[in-house]
């Protein structure tokens, strides 16, 4: 059975979402595609703090740091989000030890699609991808160097319908749309603090399907 992405758990309020245009439930879920995130409140902290993952082999409460449990896969149908976003594309890992995170996803059977060299804040980083189910886990971390301690959840980067018409719903809370890495594909990155959100996220474009 492959292994999943099946919820998060984030550490923000529901009222926080709803004013960043997404929908939230009653039970304080938040269901994008086939994807549930599950809004805890700020006394569990801040950021995403956890991950649910479906088909693994044993329960696991530790994955290289990063609380995780089996999924009880989230009931519910996707809702619809006033500003646009229909999947998740991508959740970034954050590694001190790409060498240990990519041994600790090997031990549960999951093997990486990719990887790419670049730079962020003129430092070295290579990025390493991972598809689990709808979600594409990049992780990212130092070629040259390693460090103790957890790797963590960081940021999420959502598919949108248009991302044109996303941009227009945040206005000034957002950075100009521009073309992404990906070939074909245009991003934005929401200024997420400005609602009350702990989690770094960005809006992308569909990806270009070929002929």
């Amino acid at each position: 059975m492959p292994i999943t992405v099946d919820a998060f758990e984030v550490a923000d309020p529901a009222q926080a979402w709803t004013r960043a245009g997404f929908t939230v439930g009653t039970d304080c879920v938040c269901r994008i595609g086939g994807v549930g995130l599950r809004l805890a409140g700020r006394t569990h902290g801040t950021g995403i703090v956890s991950w649910s993952l479906g088909g693994l082999p044993s329960d696991h409460q530790l994955l290289d740091g990063i609380p995780t449990t089996s999924s009880d896969r989230l009931t519910g149908d996707p809702a619809g989000h006033r500003n646009g976003v229909v999947a998740i594309d991508h959740v970034v890992l954050m590694s001190p030890d790409l060498g240990r995170t990519v041994a600790s996803l090997a031990a549960i059977g999951i093997a990486p699609r990719r990887e790419r060299d670049a730079e962020l804040g003129g430092r070295a980083i290579r990025q390493i991808f991972f598809r689990l189910g709808e979600v594409i886990v990049e992780v990212v971390g130092s070629p040259e160097s390693t460090g103790e301690g957890p790797s963590t959840l960081w940021g999420l980067t959502f598919v949108v319908a248009d991302i044109d018409a996303t941009a227009s719903f945040f206005g000034d809370r957002t950075t100009p749309v521009k073309a992404a890495v990906q070939p074909g594909r245009r991003i934005t990155t929401v200024r997420h603090e400005e609602f009350g959100m702990s989690v770094r996220s960005a809006m992308i474009s569909a990806p270009i399907l070929s002929a």
